[in-house]
């Protein structure tokens, strides 16, 4: 009789972990979606979670009232909850969109080859079905929101569109991908007020620095198969410079952060998630060995750290200025 596990080693991609939920709790059927989906690599959902998160807290942070009560200041519990599901849904719709468009190369690449489209586990047809599946969910979570929230979120599907053609035409892929994965910083904040301001712009521009900071450090392990196959990116361009770009990007996203802070107004406490973000991010860079894949990818998952960081600080803040 088939074991799980030796269904799993049957049914699983080459850089998909083993022993994940997904290949428990779905029907094997089943599985080729989850994959498209990388359901079973959670940390994309995190790193798309994170600006959306960020900016319903700083939104709570800058809405000071000391005649409200704690919970007014923090950032909106169902509003994070709609964003997680959001961030889970939309990132299944953007890999099984970007699997789609990148088949053909997905083929010539080793990593990547033994994906659902590439292996023909799923038709295109099906992937096409899923997609707007994925895409139907993330639509009704954000009809939950404003009016104007709703037309920034239709807005960012243009950034999601185009990246996965960027890295044919240049050696900035990782820039389009942070214009899409930070679109959160929008996000959160007009979900909150309905409308912009200076703070999640600045948001925006530092998380789009620390995307293409971490995204470098991710794309380091197909440098070699980019080369051969024709694909562009960050890691090819900086290759042994690596690291020194890795300082002025991930300066650069701090100053940012720092600044959208000043600009909302944020207690001191929101420093402090900032400061200890700063050094997770000064180790990833001292660590580094560009030529490590498997160390490549534990740093680049080591971002959501980060997340959790900012986010936490952020939320301190908030407290500390309601009880004060």
């Amino acid at each position: 009789m088939e074991t799980i596990q030796s269904r799993e080693t049957r049914g699983r991609v080459a850089d998909a972990p083993s022993g994940h939920w997904v290949y428990r709790a779905l029907p094997a059927s089943l599985w080729p979606y989850a994959q498209l989906a990388r359901w079973d690599r959670p940390i994309g959902w995190w790193l798309l979670l994170w600006p959306c998160w960020w900016s319903a807290a700083l939104a709570g942070a800058a809405f000071f009232d000391a005649d409200q009560p704690i919970a007014a200041q923090l950032p909106s519990f169902w509003h994070l909850a709609l964003f997680l599901i959001g961030a889970v849904a939309m990132r299944g719709a953007g890999c099984t969109y970007n699997d789609i468009v990148d088949e053909n190369i997905d083929q010539m690449v080793a990593r990547t080859r033994s994906r659902p489209l590439p292996s023909g586990q799923v038709t295109r047809r099906q992937a096409w079905v899923f997609l707007f599946g994925q895409c139907l969910a993330g639509l009704i979570v954000l009809l939950q929101f404003n009016w104007f929230a709703i037309g920034m979120g239709v807005a960012s599907l243009l950034t999601v569109a185009i990246y996965p053609f960027m890295k044919r035409y240049t050696d900035w892929p990782q820039l389009f991908l942070g214009f899409a994965f930070s679109w959160g910083a929008w996000m959160g904040w007009a979900a909150y007020f309905g409308s912009i301001s200076l703070a999640p712009a600045l948001l925006y521009l530092g998380s789009i620095l620390w995307v293409v900071g971490y995204d470098t450090i991710y794309a380091h392990q197909d440098r070699e198969d980019d080369a051969l196959v024709g694909v562009r990116s960050t890691a090819r361009l900086f290759g042994d410079n690596t690291k020194p770009w890795l300082v002025a990007l991930y300066t650069g996203s701090l100053m940012l952060f720092a600044t959208a802070f000043a600009a909302a107004d944020v207690v001191w406490p929101a420093y402090l998630g900032l400061a200890l973000a700063a050094a997770h991010m000064a180790r990833q860079i001292t660590v580094l060995d560009i030529n490590d894949g498997d160390q490549c990818l534990k740093l680049f998952k080591s971002n959501s750290t980060v997340g959790w960081l900012i986010f936490g600080g952020l939320v301190l803040g908030s407290a500390a200025a309601a009880a004060l």
